[in-house]
């Protein structure tokens, strides 16, 4: 079916048929001007968005349209998460272009809704449009947290400890792998095509690329998870960290981000980083340093956090976090202790959206 034949609110309709509210805070979700909603008192709403942009931020020679509906979703939980709030309620826009038929947005919303369904989040609103240029998907999270319970960038303290859930730089390795895979098969179509074998065209394409072994860093890539598990984890160790935020542009970038908004420095050591066997795999049969993997490769939306030293023996304990390294005063700057004892000033060069 042309999503033509439906039109903007025939397509909302259809997608919004079967979404119910899941929480008390959701006074009205979908179907007036805006959703209304009702924080208790002494609590605090946060909200954020992330925008997706076909080209830029993915490529659906590769991304399936369900799991880029739950990724979409999933970056913005994390922000929450990040914030050590609890996402409550999501709304969905899109610019959709004329490639695209009805049952390809109602893959999409697959994910979308799986990803909702997951932390009991409401869909509660959005807007779709026309795009001349592909597919973009702009998706705001809305949350809920105490007061006090609020962790920012700007509060990581000298002595801290510096931690980071799960592990780094799978997502990055997850996706060199998926673009060495298609520039290998737009090169067989090529050759293909200037041998003029139709025989050898109809093989390509039915071909697919052999991934054994390799399903976990296609999976942190293409199927992110915000990790609200770690936030539970330190609520209930009664561990209220000092600074917090998710690793999305890459761990240098975000440990950056937190020294100069709480203007501290920091000491990280390069021997602590936390990694897969398939992200180092990967990294050693493309050549390249696992360690810049895992500090400059983002995507992995893990939590990056602070933790008072006295808090050492307690977040040691818990599952899937990793102490490395600790803050600083200022003036000593940011540096990464490497294997063998050198030292090397800590730069941000993970992704940036606007640099050319």
């Amino acid at each position: 079916m042309e999503i033509s034949e439906l039109g903007e609110f025939g397509l909302i309709d259809r997608l919004a048929k079967d979404i119910t509210t899941q929480n008390p805070t959701t006074i009205k979700g979908i179907g007036d001007d805006c959703a209304v909603l009702a924080p208790t008192e002494g609590m605090r709403t946060v909200v954020t968005t992330d925008l997706l942009v076909e080209g830029v931020h993915f490529d659906l020679t590769y991304v399936p349209l369900r799991h880029l509906g739950y990724k979409a979703v999933m970056v913005n939980l994390s922000d929450v998460f990040a914030m050590n709030a609890q996402p409550r309620q999501v709304t969905v826009s899109l610019a959709i272009s004329s490639k695209f038929q009805v049952e390809d947005i109602e893959e999409l919303y697959a994910g979308i809704r799986l990803a909702c369904k997951k932390w009991a989040v409401d869909i509660v609103g959005g807007d779709t449009t026309a795009s001349l240029t592909g597919l973009c998907i702009s998706i705001t999270a809305i949350g809920e947290a105490r007061s006090e319970d609020i962790v920012l960038r700007s509060g990581a303290q000298p002595t801290d400890l510096i931690c980071v859930s799960g592990n780094l730089g799978a997502a990055y390795m997850g996706l060199q792998l998926l673009e060495r895979e298609k520039a290998i098969y737009n090169e067989q179509v090529e050759q293909a095509r200037k041998s003029g074998s139709k025989e050898q065209m109809e093989l390509l394409r039915d071909a697919q690329p052999d991934f054994s072994g390799r399903e976990y860093i296609l999976e942190r890539q293409l199927k992110p998870e915000a990790r609200g598990d770690i936030i539970a984890a330190l609520r209930e160790a009664g561990i209220h960290p000092t600074s917090m935020m998710d690793i999305s542009d890459g761990l240098s970038s975000e440990l950056l981000h937190i020294c100069k908004q709480s203007q501290t420095g920091c000491r990280i050591y390069e021997d602590r980083l936390p990694l897969d066997y398939q992200t180092a795999a990967m990294a050693e049969e493309l050549n390249l340093n696992v360690s810049t993997c895992a500090l400059n490769g983002g995507e992995d939306y893990e939590l990056l956090f602070t933790v008072p030293l006295s808090l050492n023996e307690t977040v040691s304990a818990l599952e899937d976090v990793r102490v490395i390294g600790y803050i600083t005063e200022q003036e000593k700057g940011q540096a990464l202790i490497t294997r063998d004892g050198g030292e090397h000033q800590l730069r941000a060069q993970g992704w940036e959206a606007l640099k050319s």
